[in-house]
């Protein structure tokens, strides 16, 4: 439960780099058309009018329009991401937007924020790529108020010897297909998902991490466990 290591998170963010253009349409093609879906699942009934909110890996700022509407716009939200190319392309997404958010660059593992001052934290599809996970869910503690939340929805890896070969069968093989079908050879970059789904650990081991710095966690699964959509109260 280390996660990516400094040598390949700078492997991937290349990649992430790389695909920006073709991100969101090759994520909804892998997702099987459910990634929004499940970014509304987890943050449905967790966010409240006037929130402060992480965006913490923001990318394009799905989580965050998400938030916005669940909030009619009145959410206050820091969009967070280690790649500012990312973040120069969610601004431009976001334009006219509101004016209650601001963005920040930098890591999981490093946070410029001062502590318990966030409603919540939202992670969609990010937080595996964190460079060491412990540290990276000890920050998120603390710069959350005590009774905040760490909402998770990411890739899951089932406890299930049978489906999680299922599951890494569909990264490693099928996933590469589709991304192709719908981006052409910028879409083959996505490959490097494999990796980051390998150094993220089961899902009952995620929830016992979580469960160390934090009171109460909620945690769902979907498709055999083949996501995870999860809320963690500090």
């Amino acid at each position: 439960m280390s996660g990516l290591g400094r040598g390949y998170w700078g492997e991937v963010i290349e990649v992430l780099r790389f695909v920006i253009p073709v991100y969101d349409k090759v994520n909804r093609a892998i997702s099987l058309g459910k990634d929004m879906k499940f970014r509304l699942k987890g943050i449905h009934g967790r966010v409240h009018p006037g929130n402060l909110l992480l965006d913490a890996g923001s990318g394009y700022g799905n989580m965050s329009r998400i938030a916005l509407n669940e909030t009619n716009g009145t959410s206050k939200i820091i969009m967070y991401d280690p790649i500012p190319e990312m973040l120069a392309a969610a601004k431009h997404l976001f334009l006219p937007g509101p004016s209650e958010f601001t963005m920040s660059s930098g890591v999981f593992e490093y946070m410029p924020f001062k502590s318990n001052i966030f409603d919540a934290v939202l992670c969609g599809y990010s937080l595996r790529d964190a460079i060491q996970l412990r540290p990276a869910i000890s920050e998120i503690s603390r710069v959350l108020k005590l009774g905040g939340r760490l909402i998770i929805v990411d890739l899951g890896k089932p406890d299930n010897p049978l489906i999680e070969a299922c599951v890494s069968f569909y990264l490693r093989h099928i996933l590469k297909i589709l991304a192709f079908a719908v981006a052409g050879k910028v879409g083959l970059k996505f490959q490097a998902l494999y990796g980051t789904y390998c150094r993220w650990p089961k899902n009952s081991e995620l929830n016992n991490l979580l469960k160390e710095y934090f009171s109460k966690v909620d945690f769902h699964t979907e498709l055999l466990g083949g996501a995870v959509i999860i809320a963690a109260y500090k």
